[in-house]
């Protein structure tokens, strides 16, 4: 609390000479990351949200500053800037209100289906867009990173949870994971957002999203940012995810290119959900379950994870209804 008094008796002459003069702060409860967030109110009756960035993550902060100039060049909805000071780690920006799409869970596909469809026209936007060094900006999601990324699944949750107790089934997994990360390296990367998903996007009135989160923008797979978008979280129903990936893909082999990119970012998703959980995180534990399934079932769509997802979901059968099981 001495810390926090502190901090608001330094910044509040910093606010004050950006034009804010503060009623009130609402500190809210933020995501694992070092990253503070606090709602403004303001003495005019407007709000704004304050992001403190602690030295660990002050890099952070002028990435920010640049993908918000990329993505609004083209014409991309983020949240504006209101006032920023990086040295500190200090930086004040739009409140687009309290609750993120990912956050409607639960509720009626025709209440989220517009959403989506406008996510997806960002989506397809933001692989478009034609950014000169990009490739300085952040590192590329190659297969050196995806490759990473899945070692922690690996690491934090399959291991420990008996999923990989048999060598011949571990082996196998290995060596599916190395054929679908090598052929998604192949593909000619693009710009994508890289954590394109529900709880990353605002929504607004008429069906409009705003897009969060968005300092890790890079070159990746170009697809990834739809697989993300259809596979996290919020999971629409088959029909309606058939519809979306009608809209979106268009060209010979685009539907494996997309269950490939799924594959990989569940797979992923599961080992972040575990390292949250570790943290002390435990809100997207539910959902490692059917994101798990997910993953089985983009795999069988995929010439080389056939064989293999059948093979998986026999030998984890036992590890898999146990996941399902409901919690007492």
């Amino acid at each position: 609390a001495l810390q926090e008094e502190t901090v608001r008796s330094e910044m509040e002459p910093w606010l004050a000479g950006s034009g804010f003069q503060i009623a009130d702060w609402q500190p809210l409860s933020g995501d694992v990351s070092p990253r503070r967030y606090t709602r403004l109110a303001f003495a005019d009756g407007t709000t704004a949200i304050l992001a403190t960035y602690p030295p660990e993550v002050q890099a952070t902060c002028p990435r920010f500053l640049r993908t918000t100039e990329i993505l609004s060049a083209g014409g991309i909805p983020v949240p504006r800037i209101l006032a920023v000071d990086c040295d500190r780690g200090w930086m004040v920006v739009e409140d687009l209100g309290p609750e993120t799409l990912g956050d409607w869970r639960g509720r009626a596909w025709g209440e989220l289906e517009g959403y989506f469809g406008h996510a997806l026209e960002i989506a397809v936007r933001i692989g478009r867009l034609n950014v000169d060094g990009l490739e300085t900006l952040n590192p590329l999601l190659g297969g050196e990173l995806m490759t990473r990324e899945l070692q922690q699944t690996w690491d934090v949750f399959l291991e420990p949870h008996g999923f990989l107790a048999d060598p011949a089934t571990a082996a196998g997994l290995r060596a599916g994971i190395d054929e679908l990360v090598a052929r998604l390296a192949a593909e000619p990367p693009v710009p994508c957002h890289r954590d394109f998903m529900v709880r990353n996007l605002m929504p607004l009135p008429a069906g409009r999203v705003v897009v969060l989160d968005h300092q890790d923008l890079r070159l990746g797979p170009p697809l990834y940012d739809l697989a993300s978008l259809l596979n996290d979280t919020l999971f629409p129903p088959a029909a309606a995810e058939e519809a979306l990936l009608a809209r979106a893909l268009s060209r010979d082999g685009d539907r494996e290119r997309y269950h490939r990119a799924a594959a990989q970012r569940t797979l992923k998703a599961v080992g972040t959900y575990a390292a949250f959980a570790r943290r002390g995180a435990n809100r997207h534990v539910p959902l490692i379950a059917p994101t798990l399934e997910r993953f089985l079932e983009h795999l069988s769509r995929l010439p080389e994870g056939d064989g293999l997802a059948a093979d998986l979901r026999q030998a984890w059968g036992a590890e898999l209804a146990a996941l399902r099981a409901p919690v007492a």
